[in-house]
C-alpha cells in the first residue's frame, strides 16, 4: 500500500509537500488500495488551541461528509491525554490516515506534508507520543519558532479552518461522498 512512487520527495523519504488542491489525488491513491470501510481517520489535536484545533476541525468535517471511522472531533478531541487509548480502539485490519497540525518554515505555511509513513504528534512542543498512521497529513499552520506552544495558540483561526476544510473536502471527493464540481 505504499505511495512512495507517486508521492515521494526526491530523497525517497516517502513525504511530499503539496498544496490543498493536490490532496484529492493523495486520497484517491489511498482509496484505490483500501476500501472506505477499512479506513480510520485519526485527527489529532485539541479544541483549546487555535493552531492545534486543525485535527478536531477536520474530524468534525469528515463526520459531516459521512465518514464513519473518525477519531478526533471538536466534540471528542484526540489529544495527548487520550491518544494511546484511542489508538487501541482501531481494528487491526484498518488502514489509518493520521491528520495533525505542524509548524514549519516560512515558505511552507499553508501547505501540507503528506506521507506513506506515520507522523509523530506534538514533536514541536516536545511531547513524547507514539507514531500514528499508515498514511499521514501534516498541515503547516504557522512558522516554527522559539516558543512553539505560544505560536500554536496565536495561529490564525481563519488559516486553520481553511486548511481543515481543504483536507476534509479532498477526502470526501476522493471517496465519492460529494460530487466533484
Amino acid at each position: 500500500m505504499a505511495i512512495q512512487n507517486l508521492f515521494s520527495l526526491p530523497d525517497g523519504a516517502g513525504r511530499r509537500k503539496m498544496a490543498g488542491e493536490e490532496l484529492t489525488a493523495f486520497f484517491e491513491h489511498i482509496h484505490g488500495h483500501v476500501p472506505l470501510e477499512l479506513i480510520t481517520f485519526v485527527c489529532i489535536g485539541t479544541d483549546r488551541s487555535t493552531g492545534d484545533a486543525l485535527g478536531p476541525l477536520v474530524g468534525s468535517r469528515l463526520r459531516s461528509y459521512g465518514f464513519m471511522n473518525v477519531i478526533g472531533t471538536l466534540e471528542q478531541p484526540c489529544d495527548a491525554n487520550n491518544l494511546k487509548q484511542q489508538l487501541e480502539t482501531i481494528p487491526d485490519d484498518h488502514t489509518v490516515i493520521a491528520v495533525d497540525a505542524c509548524l514549519g518554515q516560512p515558505g511552507t505555511v499553508g501547505s501540507f506534508i503528506v506521507s506513506n509513513n506515520p507522523l509523530i504528534p506534538a514533536q514541536s512542543v516536545g511531547t513524547d507520543l507514539p507514531a500514528v498512521g499508515n498514511y499521514s497529513i501534516a498541515a503547516v499552520v504557522n512558522v516554527y519558532g522559539p516558543k512553539p506552544y505560544w505560536t500554536l495558540q496565536m495561529t490564525s483561526l481563519y488559516q486553520v479552518m481553511q486548511m481543515a476544510d481543504q483536507i476534509a473536502e479532498a477526502a470526501a471527493k476522493a471517496f465519492a461522498l460529494i460530487q466533484v464540481s
